[in-house]
């Protein structure tokens, strides 16, 4: 039996995109094995991890829980996106490397995305919004100290200038189905 396609359109970082996705596929699949957008990681598939965390509209969303088609005619926000044309880190970018809030790596482009959401929406967040606009991302490596201090250091027009490694595109929310406490994030 042939493989059914639908043809949508979407504009990934900037760029409009239009690709043939079947209709099952979710935009994890789609952005990393049709687009090559690996930057977005691959873990639970629940939404449960964030690791997968992309900004649709604005909006932060598990793009383990999105189907593609459900992304046709959308603005599409990936980690690889954050840095401008030229290469200079956004500042939240910046912040994480300064902070050390980058251990293994395999979390960090969903915790970018999801702090780069939160700043849009809170852009001088309290400790106890950093920790709710976060709590939907876990860490194996346990750095939500220095990740929470990085979102600080951002808020706050600290972040370093990398020289030739700033500043990214808009966001706006918090992500669909995120959790509702920071429970878990003292560890």
């Amino acid at each position: 039996m042939p493989q059914t396609t639908l043809p949508i359109q979407l504009t990934v970082n900037g760029t409009r995109r239009r690709i043939a996705v079947a209709p099952h596929h979710t935009l994890l699949e789609v952005l990393r094995e049709d687009l090559r957008l690996t930057g977005s990681k691959e873990c639970c598939l629940v939404g449960e991890c964030g690791a997968c965390t992309v900004l649709v509209d604005g909006w932060s969303v598990d793009a383990c829980l999105v189907l593609a088609v459900e992304a046709d005619g959308a603005d599409v926000l990936t980690v690889e996106g954050l840095a401008s044309p030229d290469g200079r880190l956004a500042p939240i970018q910046a912040a994480f490397l300064d902070q050390g809030g980058v251990q293994c790596g395999f979390c960090i482009p969903g915790q970018l995305m999801s702090a780069h959401a939160l700043l849009a929406e809170h852009p001088h967040p309290t400790r106890a919004e950093i920790e709710e606009g976060m709590a939907g991302n876990l860490c194996r490596c346990a750095c939500y100290e220095q990740i929470f201090a990085a979102i600080g250091q951002a808020a706050a027009g600290d972040a370093p200038d990398l020289g030739g490694l700033g500043a990214g595109a808009h966001a706006g929310g918090a992500r669909a189905g995120a959790k509702t406490s920071a429970e878990g994030l003292d560890q």
